[in-house]
């Protein structure tokens, strides 16, 4: 059992059970992690109250100096931490390469960022005075992590906000625990006693807890809707910043001028990618009628080509659903959108070549419609639903006909469609011919039901920041305008 990351030491705390780790393209366990209690949540917060006073204090560069040693270290342990990301999480090796990347040049980029600037001057309104914003860390941060990108969305959270001057509380998902401990054990461990805490356990146990405590005054989730509007009822009566991105429904628009082979490549990428468990995942495929069936026809030989397997599997290109109760929601969309009236062009079931993990087919559909489910709600999985339509306005009216706005891609050379496309839809990310790639100085957030946090560049860091300003005059004075007013 690997323990947990506490005041810069392993425990397992209060537990008196454990939560094994399954592997799901194997169902094998893995490992397993303590079943963690309020009380070590107590001990975690209370942990890194204490640390917080010096290092928020702690000069710029040194702080700098020990979040470049986390990228490092995350460097020199990559094809370790690779292999057991892969173990637990079940993506492509590939995949996994590629989140380690991100994890190592997340905190590279902070690191520096966090030294840049801690405010601004401002213009006084007399000459004997000086104002000034000043932007300071909160406190203890609460990070709560989901299972589908498990370091990536933790090093968006951890690094921007350590670089802040804020200590932190990790709760991982319990399914996929082990490589935050892993970087606990082998990345963190430099870090200050008590900067950084790991504590595993379930969400009504160790997550809740969190939320609820009255010395965490930031909690930065990235989740389900459901889980994020109960954080939120908790949070607000505590005037707590919340810092929520709570999944999306994205959608593709394939413009008339699109090449069909090109756009079905893009879209089968977008939407595909991790299994589809991605928060940015295209969800909704929109193509102009008179194209629709040269589309059509790509998009299936091209996914009919990929290879479902073991991400451990070179040769995979995509692995398994995290667990069988998604795989189950993923099935139920599916067999209702055949209910209403969808035609499966490929796909629709379980690889019969593996017999073992939470496998399911990429799933092409068509005479999709909004009154289905897989239109309306978040799907998380392998599935491409396409639907047609006649003119590019209806194509943007149906891109926001939805109650997320995380991200929206349009497949266009045409600039006159594009500016319109970013104009008109209400999305935190536009992706034009390129879906899914982000970029550590632009901004990823969503709008409307994917909730207003932004995660990346400067604004990435200021959400872990209040601001404080600052006016001061040089001359202590009597002033004219102070009581009695009569004289």
């Amino acid at each position: 059992m690997k323990p947990m990351y506490i005041n810069g030491k392993f425990t397992n705390g209060h537990a008196t059970e454990e939560i094994q780790v399954q592997n799901p393209a194997t169902e094998e366990i893995i490992d397993s992690v303590p079943r963690g209690k309020p009380e070590d949540i107590e001990e975690a917060v209370q942990a890194a109250k204490s640390a917080f006073d010096a290092w928020r204090k702690m000069g710029s560069n040194e702080r700098a100096s020990l979040l470049h040693e986390v990228a490092s270290k995350v460097h020199e342990h990559k094809e370790k931490i690779v292999h057991l990301l892969t173990l637990e999480e079940g993506k492509p090796v590939a995949e996994n390469e590629e989140e380690v990347e991100w994890v190592i040049n997340t905190f590279r980029y902070y690191a520096e960022l966090g030294r840049h600037h801690r405010g601004s001057v401002l213009t006084s309104g007399e000459h004997s005075q000086f104002n000034f914003i000043i932007k300071e860390p909160y406190g203890v941060v609460g990070c709560i992590v989901p299972w589908n990108y498990p370091l990536l969305l933790l090093a968006w959270k951890v690094a921007p906000a350590l670089a802040a001057g804020n200590t932190v509380v990790i709760k991982p998902s319990e399914m996929t625990p082990l490589t935050a401990l892993y970087l606990a054990e082998h990345c963190f461990n430099h870090l200050p006693a008590g900067v950084l805490n790991v504590v595993t356990g379930y969400g009504h146990e160790t997550g809740e807890p969190l939320v609820k405590h009255a010395e965490v005054p930031v909690i930065a989730f990235t989740g389900s809707l459901a889980t994020g509007q109960k954080i939120a009822a908790i949070g607000a009566p505590m005037m707590k910043k919340l810092h929520l991105e709570l999944g999306g429904k994205d959608a593709t628009v394939i413009a008339e001028d699109a090449d069909p082979e090109i756009a079905a490549k893009a879209v089968a990428y977008a939407a595909l990618l991790n299994a589809g468990q991605v928060c940015t995942s295209t969800e909704r495929v929109y193509v102009p009628r008179r194209g629709a069936a040269k589309f059509t026809e790509a998009i299936v030989e091209h996914v009919k080509s990929l290879r479902i397997g073991p991400g451990t599997d070179s040769a995979t290109d995509m692995g398994p659903m995290i667990g069988d109760v998604y795989r189950a929601k993923f099935e139920k969309h599916i067999e209702d959108a055949k209910f209403n009236g969808a035609k499966i062009l490929f796909g629709g079931g379980r690889p019969k070549h593996l017999s073992k993990g939470f496998f399911h087919e990429p799933t092409v559909l068509s005479n999709v419609d909004h009154s289905m489910v897989i239109m309306r709600e978040e799907t998380f999985g392998p599935a491409v639903p396409i639907m047609e339509y006649t003119t590019f306005d209806e194509a943007i009216k149906l891109t926001n006909d939805c109650m997320f706005g995380l991200g929206a891609v349009l497949i266009s050379n045409d600039p006159k469609k594009i500016k319109q496309f970013f104009d008109d839809v209400k999305a935190g990310t536009i992706w034009i011919n390129d879906p899914l790639t982000d970029n550590y100085a632009g901004p990823f957030g969503g709008m409307k039901y994917s909730g207003g946090a932004r995660e990346l560049g400067e604004v990435g860091l200021d959400e872990f920041r209040e601001v404080k300003h600052v006016h001061w005059d040089f001359n202590m004075e009597d002033k004219p305008y102070w009581y009695p007013y009569g004289q």
